[in-house]
């Protein structure tokens, strides 16, 4: 789908009265069958102690020889460690303190997998669903995180056993073969349809919002993955061309880059794009973001304000972030509300709610109405997913 037809979806397509309006195509195929003998039957499970070499590339990380620790990992991944392939192959997916390598990096984390490594097989699971340097598949997704749950990673139990339809089978304790059955009543399907109870805020700019996005299960377990995650939330300066910190922007964050994501976090993102009508490789990684007592994060635009200096480098650099969706995960909180000054709008989202606005007129300029806040909480804490989607795709 083409930007301008994503955002004429978003802006036409949800005001057309229930009934006749039109589905939002997948953001993702995948096929019918959900498990993949060929994966199964090259991840056989096989031990991989910890290396000496393993050690001493912590040790050299603990001191900032980013480059030693790097090379180390390579030596025992080349001497068949799963646990040095797995470090390694995330690093040099994202580039943290390590080349920018994503190729080679998904090539050690697959590999890590067939040789029985729990986390490599959860991390194949997301790049397999997301379809990044791997063929999109929510077959081989299902089957490895089947896999990392039958070797014993924990988040990997705890996804399935959230995403299960069985609930009276999720709650069983564990056993060998739980994992398989509860993976086999994970329903994808209504991830990637259209919400039914969605209704129009303001019809320009518009805003739109869901009362009942995800469940309550979801929103807990978003924000028990980001707590500990969490650090001091910074603005992207464009004159400068880095994040830094600022006063006008107090609360934190935890981001969800493609080696924290998970399955339950790509389904919101597979539902977001189903009700927006973005592709999926339009959208930038979501961040979590914490709001405690008098923590906010002042009046700002999401979209590449054109009065940044060297704006048109900028944009052709980056592209332009057209839509803000908002996934509030909890309310139990005073104040915190998000506002839009220029148009007297302000609104405090329930748990489970989603919400957005499209940040760009139709002609795909930015709209300075969209000016907005996330205003301080007065009581409790405030959690909220904040999704940008670009009008070009981000991998």
């Amino acid at each position: 789908m083409s930007r301008r037809d994503g955002l004429k979806f978003a802006q036409t397509a949800l005001r057309q009265p229930p009934g006749r309006r039109e589905a939002a195509p997948p953001a993702i195929e995948y096929p019918r069958r959900r498990h993949s003998a060929d994966l199964s039957r090259t991840m056989t499970p096989q031990s991989s102690p910890s290396s000496a070499l393993i050690a001493e590339s912590a040790q050299c990380d603990a001191r900032g020889d980013h480059v030693r620790a790097v090379d180390l990992l390579s030596q025992a991944s080349r001497a068949g460690d799963a646990e040095a392939m797995t470090r390694l192959g995330k690093r040099l997916l994202i580039a943290l303190d390590a080349p920018n390598l994503p190729q080679e990096g998904t090539g050690l984390i697959a590999r890590a997998a067939q040789l029985g490594h729990a986390e490599a097989a959860a991390q194949l699971a997301v790049l397999s669903a997301v379809g990044m340097f791997v063929p999109q598949s929510w077959g081989t997704a299902m089957t490895a995180i089947t896999f990392a749950a039958e070797r014993g990673f924990a988040p990997a139990r705890g996804q399935l056993r959230l995403l299960a339809a069985d609930r009276e089978l999720a709650a069983q304790p564990d056993d060998a073969g739980l994992w398989r059955r509860l993976a086999e009543t994970v329903p994808l399907d209504p991830w990637h349809l259209p919400a039914k109870n969605g209704a129009t805020l303001q019809e320009s700019p518009l805003i739109h919002h869901f009362p009942d996005f995800v469940d309550a299960r979801v929103c807990d377990w978003l924000i028990a993955k980001a707590r500990p995650r969490l650090v001091r939330a910074p603005i992207y300066s464009a004159r400068e061309g880095r994040a830094t910190i600022s006063d006008t922007r107090t609360n934190r964050w935890a981001m969800f880059d493609i080696t924290v994501a998970d399955l339950v976090s790509v389904l919101v993102q597979v539902r977001i794009c189903a009700n927006t009508g973005a592709p999926f490789r339009n959208l930038e990684p979501f961040a979590v973001l914490h709001y405690a007592v008098g923590e906010e994060a002042t009046e700002h635009f999401d979209f590449v304000d054109p009065l940044t200096e060297n704006y048109e480098q900028v944009l052709a650099r980056q592209g332009e972030r057209d839509l803000t969706f908002l996934l509030y995960l909890n309310e139990d909180y005073d104040g915190g509300h998000t506002e839009m000054p220029e148009l007297g709008f302000s609104h405090k989202g329930s748990r489970g709610e989603g919400f957005y606005f499209v940040n760009v007129h139709e002609n795909g300029q930015p709209d300075r109405r969209t000016l907005h806040a996330g205003r301080p909480p007065t009581r409790g804490e405030k959690w909220v997913v904040s999704q940008f989607i670009r009008n070009r795709p981000t991998f």
